[in-house]
């Protein structure tokens, strides 16, 4: 809706210190929207966190502008089941090349799992893990995974659309969030 964009565009201006104005080169760096990810949507995985900006940062200049900050929450807090699925491939595939290979999976599930647990996991087990995912998503057997394997494993289970780490937002973060951006309304409403 007009009101939501109005109100993303008045919270990023509130976040990067500016009142209103031209865009110019004004955008979030990425250490304040890791720190968004982690305050606001509860994020902790630091290579998840990174990737997520890179998929915000559509042009690739380091830097969240109003545009970008705009569209990017549209599909993290609203998107369809198909723009989510686009953009968690895209969090995932960490090299650019447009796969998700057996070392990204690695270290994606060896970063999750050592956060998530008091006890190292030994790379044995999560070489293991990796393995299964590919037999699980790797449809055509190349040992990476494209985004056509990744669209048919999640359209068949919908619960591996993050199965490599959590990089979207949970319906409580959600909340969170717009009630934050409805309180920012009503602050600016009546100032």
């Amino acid at each position: 809706k007009r009101s939501e964009v109005e109100c993303l565009i008045r919270l990023f201006y509130s976040v990067v210190g500016r009142t209103g104005g031209k865009s110019g080169n004004t955008g979030l760096d990425r250490n304040k929207f890791r720190g968004i990810l982690h305050n606001i949507f509860g994020m902790t995985d630091d290579t998840l966190m990174d990737r997520v900006f890179s998929a915000f940062d559509k042009d690739k200049d380091n830097s969240i502008n109003v545009e970008e900050w705009v569209k990017g929450l549209s599909v993290f807090l609203r998107g369809t089941f198909e723009e989510k699925l686009k953009f968690c491939f895209e969090v995932y595939y960490l090299n650019g090349d447009g796969y998700i290979s057996r070392e990204e999976i690695f270290n994606m599930l060896k970063n999750s799992l050592y956060q998530q647990s008091s006890e190292e996991e030994n790379d044995e087990g999560v070489k293991e893990l990796v393995e299964i995912a590919l037999k699980k998503m790797d449809y055509d057997n190349d040992g990476k995974v494209s985004f056509e394997d990744f669209e048919k494993a999640v359209r068949e289970d919908r619960l591996l659309l993050e199965v490599f780490g959590p990089c979207l937002p949970t319906a409580q973060n959600c909340l969170h969030f717009e009630a934050l951006t409805f309180r920012d309304t009503l602050t600016s409403s009546f100032s």
